[in-house]
């Protein structure tokens, strides 16, 4: 059974950084495809950055530059930086892991707060 752990979220203030982290386990982590969504209140649930098992990266344009996503396959573990936060970056943030056959697995999700 897989299971996703995020932790590090917070309140920080706009321009601050955190760097969420996102435990994984009951699957063989090094062949999925990790991500980072965030839903804000009243919105859909929105991709925010996707590693593949290759290590290719992806962006969505509101964060390119800012944040990174990276990924330790030996720790089954992936990360997202959060650099020059802004208010609008203020949401729940899921981690989310996608098999080969493409069936997704989603964390509890952490919140992040940016106060202006």
């Amino acid at each position: 059974q897989v299971q996703l752990v995020e932790s590090g979220g917070g309140l920080v203030q706009a321009g601050g950084s955190l760097t969420l982290s996102c435990a994984a386990s009951g699957s063989i982590f090094r062949l999925n495809a990790m991500g980072w969504y965030r839903q804000a209140p009243g919105k859909q649930r929105d991709l925010v950055a996707q590693i593949t098992s290759s290590g290719s990266t992806n962006y969505a344009d509101s964060v390119k530059g800012r944040f990174t996503i990276s990924r330790d396959n030996a720790k089954n573990m992936v990360y997202l930086q959060m650099n020059s936060l802004k208010p609008e970056d203020t949401a729940v943030y899921y981690c989310n892991l996608r098999t080969p056959a493409r069936y997704d697995f989603w964390g509890q999700g952490t919140q992040v707060t940016i106060s202006s």
